[in-house]
């Protein structure tokens, strides 16, 4: 059986965006705030929202590396279920 996905992630894109939340400090800080406070439960974040408030937030329109914060290949699922976990 082949492994299909990006360091555990579902492409490129998903894994590069999730990189980027989770290890630069502002964007792992602003994460937890925003599940914590503007949602009360984590159980009600979803990425595709947190993906406006980056944009709202000075983080521009994508990652460093040239991914797209609304990526139409982005995994949301998985991006939700890591803004959960972080929270």
């Amino acid at each position: 059986m082949t492994d299909t996905t990006f360091n555990g992630w579902a492409n490129y894109e998903t894994w590069n965006v999730s990189l980027y939340i989770q290890n630069e400090y502002a964007l792992y800080c602003l994460a937890r705030e925003w599940v914590k406070e503007e949602h009360g439960q984590a159980n009600v974040a979803d990425y595709a929202r947190f993906s406006q408030v980056l944009r709202r937030e000075s983080f521009g329109v994508k990652t460093p590396d040239g991914v797209r914060w609304d990526d139409d290949k982005l995994d949301h699922a998985e991006l939700t279920e890591m803004l959960r976990e972080i929270a």
